[in-house]
């Protein structure tokens, strides 16, 4: 009886941390939606408001309905796309045409084409509408600067030396940008008043970061970084770097969900990293998400807490896209 006990006691110990797994929230697949078109692909937007996505896709910008998770509509004629941004009040969405030195206007109603605004510099890239300035900037990777249109007017009002090759870019809301710069290693202040750069800060031991993410109620920013495979915690009030935890290798983006507490990068080995924040200097892994190859970029939907991963079939040891095979791989909260 006594053995009989003691191996019923090791049993569930064993069995423990397996249960103890299994009540904690993760992400499990959900569905695939199929997308049209073909070409390279690059970031995705969620128009919250508006329940619907936009995929970046080439020349065209594939539409998609979240209520019923099917694609209504798409944006086409560009020389090539990179980022979407939503100005609700206005109704009118910004898409950065990096091969068109332009940025395309479009109704968000019926997602017709209202003006194609050309713009100085090269390689228009990331894009973000801010709250604060009622401006969109798009970030041009070639020429070190971010452009300045004005949604009302629909022309060029500005630009913002940055001083390196900027990634992905977010607003504070309250008259701040920050923005990553991929060859410097660097985290840029960007005063959206003045548009001048006004801190830069070392990313160490970041080492050429893409995606950020920020966390408004505890002044933190999450950079990913492909170097060192690594996302670092940042404080947004001192620029420090308080904490860098492994990642998966080629990410891209990264999301933070305030009300689940949750960051998640996205990264091109077919993984997604996804961390718990307990406090606002530490974080847990609690899930290594297997997603797809080059599933590189993602948007969260906040009122379903779903994950939307564009991504394309290839070729078996190639970088030949299989034809037609453009698709969003979706995950939601078990």
């Amino acid at each position: 009886m006594k053995i009989l006990k003691k191996t019923i006691k090791l049993i569930s110990f064993a069995l423990f941390p397996l249960f103890g797994m299994a009540q904690s929230p993760g992400y499990v697949a959900d569905k695939t939606i199929p997308l049209t078109g073909n070409g390279g692909y690059d970031y995705a937007f969620i128009d919250q408001a508006n329940h619907v996505l936009y995929a970046s896709h080439g020349t065209t910008v594939n539409v998609v309905d979240l209520k019923t998770e099917k694609q209504v509509a798409v944006i086409e004629n560009m020389k090539g796309v990179h980022g979407i941004a939503v100005s609700n009040e206005l109704n009118r969405g910004f898409i950065s045409d990096g091969k068109g030195s332009a940025v395309i206007v479009f109704d968000t109603k019926t997602f017709k084409t209202i003006k194609v605004i050309p713009i100085t510099g090269k390689d228009a890239d990331g894009i973000i509408y801010d709250p604060y300035s009622k401006k969109v900037f798009v970030f041009e990777g070639d020429d070190n600067a971010a452009v300045v249109v004005d949604p009302k007017e629909l022309k060029q009002t500005g630009s913002v030396s940055l001083g390196g090759a900027p990634e992905f870019a977010v607003s504070d809301g309250k008259g701040l940008i920050y923005n990553n710069l991929e060859d410097k290693s660097s985290l840029n202040v960007i005063d959206a008043k003045t548009l001048k750069v006004i801190k830069n800060y070392p990313l160490s031991p970041c080492g050429g970061p893409t995606g950020l993410a920020i966390d408004k109620d505890n002044k933190r920013l999450f950079t990913v970084c492909r170097e060192n495979k690594g996302m670092s915690v940042i404080d947004i009030t001192t620029g420090k770097v308080v904490q860098t935890l492994p990642i998966g290798a080629g990410v891209d983006a990264v999301i933070y969900d305030a009300a689940n507490k949750l960051v998640i990068a996205s990264n091109g080995d077919g993984t997604a990293s996804i961390f718990k924040q307990n406090s606002a200097d530490s974080y847990t892994i609690i899930q290594t998400l297997k997603t797809q190859n080059r599933a590189k970029t993602m948007a969260m939907d906040i009122s379903t807490h779903k994950l939307y991963f564009p991504v394309a079939d290839f070729q078996p040891g190639t970088k030949t896209q299989v034809p037609e095979s453009f698709k969003l791989l979706v995950y939601k909260l078990n």
